[in-house]
């Protein structure tokens, strides 16, 4: 490693160089099933149980690593694979959330797109259709929106966002089953929908509650059907709208359109009327669509190099026609609704709570994806089989297995442990329990060249740092916009691949300054609602000087770690009285102006996390209210504070 230095004349801080090369481098059992080989790799049985905090939970509490040892590894491992600890607290602290318990036929009926809020308030005579997009005076239109919302009991669709990040901040800070919720993410991520996209953005919560969180521990195969079927992925892939091409299909599509004028009748310039105009619209521009059918292949199962062609892509999206959502109601009652309940207990139709399957939008005939032949007249059953087949392709154990190996173990794991871990999900029918125990119980895990070889997403340094702190969160928000200065705007990522797991794309001089930075905030206390008591983590034993000081805490915010390095590195920058202020310039003139304005505060949340109007998109370039709190709070300046931001930004806390 190389020595800390000073950057440019503004800052006192680690050197790039030394923070940069230091990332690059590289169902319950009542008998013992397995054995973790960790002595074999030299490690004491407290550095072990550091090791499985490190990759399994958002990283140890004061005390945990004991807690663990005295349970035994094994055992703890096995309670966090049955997901089944009390979370009592946890559920307390999300009473505060209720919206997020909604059902999304409910979220659709109370958080109205804008455009459906304006398009009902004309309606009912609160504005003037010439009104929607020229308004003169804008202010006073968007306060009568506003109380036309509240008296009818509509919610701002910010409000259900807010809720849903602040919960899973407060989930993962504080479940007592770390790994479920460190699946939830993985998961998430790997069957990625994005808020960006405004169909499927009211549907998300659903996904990570119903379909992504009960399944992270099942069997695969479960899961990428149960995300399938989800409208936050029929929307987010475009299944919802791919129609069958051939002869068969088309006369269903011209009998609707019929059928639809038909409905019309004389009376065309009704709300009705519009609403089946613009149906009869989409409906003769709806062809095949190819997204979901390309991203379930590349993305979800078989991998980029997974054997299959263009062709297969074609005949899988033929296969997958007539998947769509059942209609919800969407403040005023959706037409379509209406048409789809005559007609859903017809042969061949099939409802799945949100989930429709339409025969009239499938393309029928036979197919043929990676030398399989579907159909001709199977319908929905076609869909479910080209799934469970992808599921249960040898190239899908290796792709998957890897995925959870690069998570979990390195950014370049051992052959031999991808060998075992693949062979593990094949022999078990892709049960990813048992994945789990077999690479938790490879030599390869607990080798030299695994430990700390992972870099902490912001996600999991803001997470691990409140948890190492034993901090209180009263402002979850806060920490996001953090999150999402450090380079991560959860569930915002636009592309299905989900955010990339490889430690080189969170690391330039930007990043790691604004991790420092995070860390001397959270450390002073200059972030709002997040609160701790540094010397009740040292049995309020005060030290005796800023060296002491970096001595005992690097030992209990870092632990079981060889820290000399670390020591001697960090020792400068303690003593330093202007270090905050100088790290803050430094970050601030190296973050693009790009991610400075990632974070959504500005125009969704005021400084205590509620949901303010939406402002012009000019805005995102003027300093929030949450940044303008967190940078005029008064902190706490002394000489622990210092110390523990340094230790929390120093480039060996990253590591996990």
């Amino acid at each position: 490693m190389k020595a800390l230095k000073y950057i440019g004349i503004a800052v006192a801080v680690a050197t790039t160089g030394f923070m940069a090369s230091s990332f690059l481098s590289g169902p319950k059992s009542t008998t013992k099933r397995f054995t973790f080989p960790y002595q074999q790799a030299g490690l004491t049985e407290r550095q072990a149980a550091a090791h499985l905090l490190n990759r399994f939970t958002y990283g140890a509490t004061p005390g945990q690593i004991d807690a663990v040892v005295n349970m035994g590894l094994e055992k703890w491992f096995e309670q966090q694979l049955d997901a089944k600890q009390p979370d009592d607290s946890l559920k307390q602290m999300l009473q505060q959330y209720p919206d997020l318990k909604l059902s999304n036929s409910e979220i659709a009926a109370e958080f109205p797109r804008g455009g459906a809020v304006a398009r009902m308030a004309v309606k009912d005579g609160i504005i003037s259709k010439d009104s929607i997009g020229n308004a003169i005076n804008k202010k006073e239109y968007r306060t009568q929106l506003s109380e036309y919302m509240l008296k009818k009991g509509y919610k701002p669709e910010q409000e259900l966002l807010r809720q849903f990040i602040n919960q899973k901040i407060l989930r993962a800070t504080y479940t007592n089953n770390q790994l479920q919720e460190v699946l939830t993410d993985f998961w998430f991520n790997h069957f990625n929908v994005s808020i960006t996209k405004n169909q499927c953005a009211v549907f998300i919560p659903d996904y990570e509650r119903d379909v992504i969180r009960p399944n992270v521990l099942g069997k695969f195969d479960k899961l990428l059907i149960a995300t399938a079927q989800s409208p936050a992925m029929l929307y987010y892939l475009d299944l919802v709208s791919s129609v069958g091409t051939n002869t068969n299909a088309r006369p269903a599509r011209n009998q609707f359109i019929q059928n639809s004028e038909m409905m019309m009748g004389a009376d065309s310039t009704s709300q009705r009327a519009k609403f089946i105009k613009q149906a009869i619209k989409a409906k003769k521009t709806q062809g095949l669509n190819e997204n979901y059918a390309r991203e379930v292949m590349e993305l979800h199962t078989l991998g980029v190099d997974g054997g299959y062609t263009q062709n297969d892509v074609t005949q899988a999206a033929r296969v997958l026609t007539g998947w769509t959502v059942y209609p919800m109601d969407n403040g005023y009652a959706n037409p379509l609704k209406k048409l789809v309940e005559n007609r859903v207990n017809q042969p061949g139709f099939l409802r799945k709570g949100d989930f429709l399957f339409t025969p009239n939008r499938h393309e029928v005939g036979e197919k043929v994806v990676l030398g399989k032949y579907f159909g001709p007249n199977d319908g929905y059953q076609e869909g479910e089989a080209l799934l469970e087949m992808l599921a249960h392709n040898p190239s899908t154990a290796k792709f998957i297995t890897k995925k959870l190996a690069v998570r979990f173990v390195s950014d370049a794991p051992q052959q031999t442990l991808l060998n075992k871990m693949a062979q593990s999900f094949t022999d078990h029918d892709g049960d990813i329990r048992e994945v789990m125990i077999t690479m938790a119980s490879s030599p390869e895990f607990w080798s030299k060249e695994s430990l700390r070889e992972k870099t902490k997403s912001p996600f999991e340094l803001a997470i691990s740092s409140v948890r190492s702190l034993n901090a209180t969160i009263r402002q979850p928000y806060q920490l996001y916009v953090w999150i999402t200065k450090m380079g991560q705007k959860m569930y915002f990522y636009q592309a299905p691949t989900g955010f990339p797991d490889k430690g080189q794309y969170w690391i330039n001089t930007g990043a790691l300054l604004n991790r420092m930075n995070f860390g001397l905030a959270l450390a002073t206390q200059r972030i709002p609602g997040i609160t701790f008591d540094l010397a009740a983590l040292n049995n309020h034993h005060e030290p005796e000087s800023a060296q002491s000081a970096l001595l005992t805490y690097s030992k209990l915010i870092i632990p079981e770690r060889n820290l000399d390095q670390t020591i001697k590195y960090l020792t400068p920058m303690v003593n330093d009285p202007e270090l905050i202020t100088k790290v803050d310039a430094a970050a601030s003139k190296t973050t693009p102006t790009t991610q400075m304005n990632m974070a959504p505060s500005n125009d969704m949340m005021n400084a205590d996390g509620t949901a303010k109007p939406k402002k012009a998109a000019g805005n995102l370039n003027r300093l929030s209210n949450v940044d303008y709190a967190m940078q005029n709070a008064k902190g706490n300046n002394n000489m622990l504070s210092q110390v523990v931001g340094v230790i929390i930004g120093s480039p060996e806390y990253q590591r996990r």
